[in-house]
Order: C-alpha cells, then structure tokens, then sequence
C-alpha cells in the first residue's frame, strides 16, 4: 500500500488490517510510516462515527461495545 485510502469505511478497514497482520505494531508507527499524524486520523473516523480502541488496537464504529 502506498497510502492510506480517504474513504473511511476502506480507511478502517486499511488501518485495522495493517494492524491485525502485524504488519505495524501501533497506530503511531503506521500513521508515520504513511506521513500522517495520529490525531489527524482519529478526528476524521470520529467525525465520520469511527473511535479508536487503544484496548483492542482497531477503529471501530462509535458505540460498539463487543
């Protein structure tokens, strides 16, 4: 991959796949491998119904407690 999609649901997807494979082991370390910062990528999945679980390390849609 050489960027991070701008649609949010392939961006979650992207981020949680990247994550899960072990492929990064943080968000902080993908975020700057792709040249993006953290919170930048946090406030945009929220504001489009993602949060971020530091607990299980993925976006997730905003109110989803499994």
């Amino acid at each position: 991959m050489e960027y991070l999609p701008k649609d949010p649901a392939i961006l979650v997807s992207s981020v949680n796949m990247l994550l899960r494979d072990e492929e990064f082991d943080s968000l902080e370390s993908l975020c700057y491998a792709f040249d993006r910062e953290p919170q930048e990528i946090k406030d945009y999945l929220m504001e489009k119904g993602y949060e971020w679980s530091e607990q299980q390390k993925q976006f997730r849609p905003i109110g989803y407690n499994a």
